[in-house]
Parts: structure tokens; sequence; C-alpha cells
């Protein structure tokens, strides 16, 4: 059975989403250790790629929650990922 165009775009979201939670688990991880940190703007492209993903990792590690003005810019990126996601799925539909 081949395999379909959704079923790679599906898998491509399901990669990116977790993408997005592993980045978010490094960079703890680095904070943790002390290590070179990921720039801010990555992180945010990651919120961008792999929104939901990005998002768990933020708050189920607790990590960058309080910090300003990085949560606001990161809650933007990810209701910008959900709405291109909504339209992907709209645009597959019609």
């Amino acid at each position: 059975m081949p395999i379909s165009n959704l079923d790679i775009a599906l898998i491509a979201i399901l990669i990116a989403e977790i993408a997005g939670f592993l980045t978010f688990a490094t960079d703890k991880q680095k904070a943790k250790a002390g290590l070179w940190r990921t720039p801010e703007a990555t992180l945010l492209l990651f919120g961008l790629i792999g929104g939901l993903g990005a998002w768990m990792g933020q708050h189920l590690l607790r990590h960058k929650t309080r910090k300003e003005p990085f949560r606001t810019q990161f809650g933007l990126v990810v209701v910008i990922h959900l709405i291109l996601l909504a339209a992907g799925a709209a645009w597959v539909i019609l």
C-alpha cells in the first residue's frame, strides 16, 4: 500500500512536534548543567515549526515559563503554528 501525501504530511508534523519538545528538553538540561544555551530565536523557530510539542516541552519541563518577553512571543508563535495547521487541514479537506 503506497504512502499518500497526507501520510507524509502527518509524519512530518509528528517529527516537527517531537523536535520542538526535544529542543526545549535539551535547553532545559543545558540550563541545569550551566552549559551554552539554545538561543531564544531558535526556541521561537521551533515553536513555529513544532508548536504543540514545543509548548508541551515548555510547560511539562517548566522551562522559560516566567521569562518575559519570551513567554508572550512564544505564545504568539504557537498560535501562528496552530493557525497554519488549521489552514493546512482545511486545504486538505476542501
